[in-house]
């Protein structure tokens, strides 16, 4: 699309959803055509002719807005989490029954994470995990977040856990027997750790063991603003790709 970006924000009033305001203002090449906030209605009308809209909601919301946003006949980024492979299918169904009738075909990218830091860090693991018998994930977010793990983390974990599966390796070693509770959640066999601590913003390690050495990959965004270049990729990248994309590193050039 060589013309300029329409974009509307859901979630606008909110904290990333401000930041989110400010980056397309600023963007030579995008438009800010509407500002919607819980309660207001989304669909066609409120959209304001957006090409693209930006969801930055809440989980127990985003799934609808996809759904409104897509009957719309507008394209879609979301940035909110709480997304699994059932919510994910509908989205698929959904999509293939638009773009059945339509010439170019509407796109949805969800993105875990939108800092380039998470994106490789989560690339990074994934190369990683078949080299170590040991791996664990711990998330670190400010104490507002709703969801834990986050889904930068499940994300990570599910890569690890691919890899290792890919690479043949077994189950990992782990002797607890009382107490599991503090191990943390169990994402395909990857435990993962959630911190939620006051003065932090957005925060991964993943940590990798062999006898007698260990990997620590991590990465910190310190402010919001550092998320808006990815945010921004995928506005450009979405009404290029028909059909689900999941995870900014599908848009990067990561081979």
């Amino acid at each position: 699309m060589t013309e300029t970006i329409k974009v509307a924000v859901l979630g606008a009033a909110g904290r990333m959803g401000a930041t989110v305001c400010r980056a397309v203002e600023e963007a030579a090449d995008l438009e800010l055509v509407a500002r919607l906030d819980a309660g207001d209605a989304v669909d066609a009308d409120s959209l304001a002719g957006a090409d693209v809209a930006i969801d930055f909601t809440v989980p127990a919301a985003t799934e609808a807005n996809v759904h409104a946003v897509l009957d719309a006949g507008v394209h879609v980024v979301v940035g909110t989490t709480g997304w699994d492979d059932a919510s994910r299918g509908r989205v698929v169904e959904h999509l293939e029954r638009v773009n059945a009738g339509r010439e170019a075909g509407l796109g949805v990218l969800i993105a875990p994470n939108f800092g380039l830091s998470a994106v490789l860090a989560m690339t990074f693991a994934a190369k990683a995990a078949r080299y170590f018998e040991s791996a664990e994930v711990i998330e670190l977010h400010h104490p507002d977040k709703v969801d834990a793990p986050s889904g930068t983390a499940r994300h990570t974990a599910v890569a690890v856990a691919r890899a290792r599966s890919e690479a043949g390796l077994a189950a990992m070693p782990d002797a607890t027997e009382s107490g599991v509770e503090a191990r943390g959640a169990d994402v395909d066999g990857v435990r993962v750790h959630a911190v939620r601590l006051r003065g932090l913003v957005a925060h991964e390690e993943i940590l990798f063991g062999n006898v007698g050495e260990q990997l620590v990959i991590r990465q910190d965004s310190f402010d919001r603003a550092s998320f808006m270049p990815g945010v921004l990729l995928a506005v450009r990248e979405v009404v290029t790709r028909p059909g689900l994309t999941v995870g900014l590193e599908n848009v990067l050039d990561l081979s």
